[in-house]
């Protein structure tokens, strides 16, 4: 698919009021969804993101990390090297926050990798009871994001 195509369909997704848009074809995959007036994120196959540089033995200390989760309770894990954001703008209210319930297709975060906003869905039913990761901190693959209280 070339732009020219993909602008067109972005067009008339824009046009036509559509609030969600999936096409998969082979490997390629577009998929917008406006919500307000938030942007349309077009996707494509994720692929990993550089793994970041290691921290120079001088100057500043690094961040502290979050606490690992328990190891008998379920957590919801990055499926992809990227930057964690727990709402969909800055000034956006957090997709969840401890103590809400989710259920397997609500969206818990977007991880942005290669400028792609990929929406994480939280896969299992229960309460949120810890959030492991600062906004806008870079998640590893399969790094522990938010810890859940089976329902």
């Amino acid at each position: 698919m070339d732009f020219k195509d993909l602008k067109k369909i972005v067009d008339l997704v824009k046009e036509n009021d559509i609030v969600e848009f999936d096409l998969q074809d082979g490997e390629f995959r577009l998929s917008t969804k406006l919500r307000g007036s938030d942007p349309i994120y077009v996707s494509a196959p994720a692929t990993p993101a550089p793994a970041p540089a290691p921290a120079s033995f001088g100057g500043e200390a690094p961040a502290p990390v979050a606490a690992a989760p328990a190891a008998d309770k379920p957590s919801v894990k990055s499926p992809m090297v990227g930057t964690f954001y727990r709402s969909s703008s800055p000034d956006a209210d957090p997709f969840v926050k401890p103590g809400d319930i989710v259920e397997a297709d609500t969206t818990v975060c977007i991880i942005e990798a290669m400028k792609v906003m990929n929406e994480i869905k939280a896969d299992a039913k229960g309460r949120i009871t810890r959030v492991l990761v600062e906004n806008a901190q870079a998640v590893e693959f399969g790094q522990p994001l938010f810890e859940i209280e089976p329902a």
